[in-house]
């Protein structure tokens, strides 16, 4: 069994494929093994090692790909979002207990302060040019005393990220390498990655979705992986024309701004012939997986993840099996069950889902109150609590209603906001559309929605409101409905509904 970064990389030939990026040759998986033994003489020459905690500051591209592999096969890494500014690089350094910290050569940034402040060592990276992806490291003088210089063990933690954050203080999430090797087997598994397949990542890799399902899950099945400086819908197809992916996965928002392209691109389209689209992190509307199938002649596979499960849960599978529309399809990795909503059971029907398995994180570091209400056991397993609702059909097939916390309780009528966003987005106007709660003072909570209109389109609230109104009950139909140029959203593309209200200006 492969329970370790290291092992994963150590199964394929030399002279295989395995990161791409801008203007350089590709990095074949003798040269990532090489840099990883490299790498690790570094850090233990810095006195880093085995249980250290080392932040990575980089921008998106193959050297911050092959800085997390490698690393990771030698201390604790924890890739933090370069656009964070001075302060929530303090609290995120701090609260990770970071023994160092590694930026690209050069750097002179809001993270270079915050570590200055706190007494944190730098480690600067420095891109030797020789492929895609190589680096060397270098400090000004060792660091820290005698590491521990033995390779990590599948219990080891390999990489710590924080949860989002939205209701309370962000949570810390340590994977374990056997966390990070069982999620890249379950989704190279899922998605039938072969040797042959080259994947294009336009995620961000301070992210669980870019790290394990582009880069981990490629480098597992032995793939070629080619690395982006980020996503932007304006060099997409530029980048599928020249570099030739089989496929990439992306959030729902990014897969909609490419569609927003793809029509002055279709022979580009056409030449590249992507076997299968993936989506996760967020709900696909049905509206754009019908447009992606319709645009690209293949399979759109929406999946399931997060950063508690080392990102994929469950996933559509491939054809000849089914993809549904608005579905995350079946279980793909980890046992997923229902559990009652407040208490500690297993049941059927509508309610929690919970995961088990052996890509599940262990728990919250230092955090016995969330791991008490997040984590239980029953009939034998130690299970996870997702925060999400759903349900399964008939085929097995996994159904979202919606997070527990963005569920809207109008004076005790109870409104998923995903079958709200469902129905904007029938609207031929309607481009995207995220519904949300809005605070009301004797409902306690009332609908409301954010809308973007399609280029050249026109409807106003009132035509928005009537449409609803045909196809919603009454108490579900939006208060406010807003008309807007975009709407704001997370540092991963991700819509946001918790707090929407404050940030579009709207009162109770």
């Amino acid at each position: 069994m492969i329970d370790t970064l290291s092992d994963m990389i150590k199964t394929h030939p030399d002279k295989a494929l395995a990161i791409g990026g801008k203007a350089s040759e590709w990095m074949s998986y003798k040269s990532l093994r090489d840099l990883s033994d490299e790498i690790g003489n570094s850090l233990h020459n810095m006195g880093l090692g085995r249980g250290d905690r080392v932040a990575i500051v980089l921008p998106n591209g193959p050297d911050m790909a092959a800085a997390f592999v490698t690393l990771a096969q030698w201390v604790i890494t924890a890739p933090l979002n370069p656009t964070y500014k001075k302060d929530e690089f303090s609290f995120y350094i701090s609260d990770l207990n970071a023994k160092a910290i590694v930026f690209l050569e050069g750097y002179d940034g809001p993270a270079l302060g915050a570590a200055k402040m706190l007494g944190t060592a730098i480690v600067w990276l420095r891109p030797t040019g020789k492929y895609a992806g190589s680096f060397s490291l270098h400090c000004d003088k060792k660091i820290f005393g005698t590491p521990d210089t033995r390779a990590p063990e599948a219990k080891d933690i390999a990489l710590i990220l924080h949860t989002s954050g939205t209701t309370s203080q962000p949570k810390i999430v340590p994977l374990l390498q056997r966390n990070l090797t069982a999620s890249a087997n379950n989704i190279a598994t899922s998605l039938a990655l072969r040797p042959q397949d080259r994947g294009l990542n336009v995620m961000p890799l301070f992210h669980i979705h870019g790290l394990v399902a582009s880069i981990s899950a490629s480098l597992y099945a032995g793939a070629q992986i080619f690395c982006s400086d980020g996503f932007d819908a304006l060099k997409f197809f530029g980048l599928l024309s020249e570099h030739k992916p089989t496929w990439y996965t992306a959030v729902p928002t990014m897969h909609q701004a490419i569609l927003s392209r793809a029509g002055r691109n279709q022979d580009v389209i056409d030449t590249v012939a992507l076997r299968f689209l993936r989506s996760s992190s967020a709900s696909l509307p049905p509206q754009v997986f019908s447009s992606l199938v319709e645009t690209f002649k293949a399979p759109v596979i929406e999946s399931y993840g997060m950063t508690e499960a080392a990102h994929q849960m469950a996933s559509n599978p491939l054809p000849p099996l089914a993809q549904k529309p608005g579905c995350v399809g079946i279980a793909a990795g980890p046992l997923i069950k229902i559990a009652d909503e407040t208490v500690n059971k297993l049941i059927q029907g509508l309610g929690e889902i919970v995961i088990s398995g052996r890509n599940v994180t262990p728990g919250y570091e230092s955090n016995p109150e969330s791991n008490a209400k997040n984590f239980f056991e029953a009939e034998g397993a130690h299970w996870f609590r997702t925060g999400d609702q759903g349900q399964f059909d008939e085929e097995g097939y996994l159904w979202l209603k919606g997070r527990l916390k963005e569920i809207i309780n109008r004076g005790g009528e109870k409104i998923s906001p995903r079958e709200v966003d469902e129905i904007l987005m029938d609207h031929p106007a309607v481009s995207q559309a995220v519904t949300f709660a809005l605070p009301h003072d004797k409902l306690g909570e009332d609908v409301a929605a954010a809308v973007v209109l399609r280029d050249g389109s026109n409807a106003d609230e009132k035509a928005l409101k009537e449409f609803a109104e045909e196809r919603l009950s009454s108490f579900k139909v939006p208060r406010k409905i807003l008309i807007v140029d975009n709407i704001p959203k997370g540092s991963t593309g991700k819509l946001q509904r918790i707090g929407l209200h404050d940030k579009l200006g709207l009162g109770g």
